[in-house]
C-alpha cells in the first residue's frame, strides 16, 4: 500500500502597486492583477500604507490584463490620493518585507506623497498622418523628392539604393519634427504644468509623447490648452490625451530606493 502525499501548497507572495498615505481605503470594487482577480489590500505602518494584493510566488506575471489591472488601479487611486507607483511585476515574499521597505524609504516617500498631493499626470500623444507628412517633406525638400520620382513606378529590386535613401531621409526628417513639435508643445501648455517628462517615440512616425504633471486647479486649464494645440495641428499630427493618470514618469518607489 502506498502512502498518499498532499502536495504543497503554492507559495504566496504580495504584488506591489503604489504607496500612498496611510488614510487611503481600497475600495470595495478594486481589483488586482490575476485570474480571478486579487483582492487589494492596504498594510499601513505610520503615516504610509502600501496596496498590494496576493499572488503565486510562480505565478507568471506581465500579460496584458495584468499591466492593465495595475494600471487601472493606480489610475483610479491617483484621481482621490496622491500615489507612488511600484515598478510593475515588484513582488515580495510577505508583510515583513514591506514593513521594510517602508522603514528604509519613509522619509524619501512621505516627501514625494507631499509633492504629489492635488496633482495627477497626463500624457499627450501625438502620430503624424504618414501621407501628410512626406507630402509635404517631399515639397520642402528637392534630394527627397527627387528619391521619389526615381522609386515611383519601379520594383523594390530595381531602385532598392534609391528607397534606402529616401527612408533615410524620412526618418531624419520625422526626427527632427518630432524634438520640434515637442517643444512646441511644451512652449504652449507648460503654464499650466508642475513639470513634463518627454518620453521615448513608440512608433516610427510618433510626433510628441510628453507627460506633464498638473496640479487639480490647473486641469481644465490645461486640457483646454492641449486642445488648442491639437487643433492648429489636425491636418498634420492625429493626437489623444491620457489622463487622468498616476504619475508613472515623475516618481516611483523603485526609482527613489535605488
Amino acid at each position: 500500500m502506498t502512502n498518499r502525499q498532499t502536495p504543497p501548497a503554492a507559495e504566496i507572495g504580495l504584488f506591489l502597486y503604489g504607496i500612498v498615505p496611510s488614510d487611503v481605503e481600497p475600495t470595495p470594487d478594486a481589483e488586482g492583477i490575476g485570474s480571478p482577480p486579487g483582492e487589494v489590500l492596504a498594510i499601513r505602518q505610520g503615516d504610509l500604507a502600501v496596496l498590494v494584493s496576493e499572488v503565486g510566488l510562480e505565478e507568471p506575471i506581465g500579460r496584458p490584463a495584468d499591466l492593465t489591472a495595475y494600471q487601472r488601479l493606480l489610475d483610479s487611486t491617483a484621481a482621490i490620493a496622491p500615489v507612488l507607483p511600484v515598478r510593475f511585476g515588484t513582488v515580495v515574499t510577505g508583510e515583513d518585507a514591506v514593513d521594510d521597505l517602508l522603514n528604509a524609504h519613509h522619509d524619501r516617500f512621505a516627501g514625494a506623497l507631499a509633492e504629489l498631493a492635488d496633482h495627477v499626470q497626463y500624457t499627450v500623444q501625438g502620430r503624424f498622418d504618414e501621407e501628410e507628412f512626406i507630402s509635404g517633406l517631399l515639397a520642402q525638400n528637392p534630394p527627397a523628392a527627387a528619391l521619389a520620382d526615381q522609386v515611383r513606378g519601379r520594383s523594390e529590386v530595381e531602385c532598392r539604393e534609391e528607397r534606402i535613401r529616401l527612408g533615410e531621409l524620412i526618418a531624419q526628417a520625422v526626427e527632427l519634427r518630432r524634438e520640434a513639435e515637442n517643444r512646441d508643445l511644451i512652449d504652449a501648455v507648460d503654464r499650466y504644468a508642475t513639470a513634463n517628462a518627454v518620453r521615448p517615440p513608440s512608433h516610427e512616425l510618433d510626433a510628441v509623447n510628453v507627460a506633464f504633471l498638473v496640479a487639480a486647479d490647473d486641469e481644465d486649464a490645461f486640457i483646454g490648452a492641449v486642445e488648442d494645440f491639437a487643433d492648429r495641428r489636425r491636418e498634420l499630427i492625429r493626437m489623444r490625451l491620457l489622463g487622468p493618470l498616476a504619475s508613472y514618469d515623475f516618481v516611483s518607489a523603485h526609482q527613489l530606493v535605488e
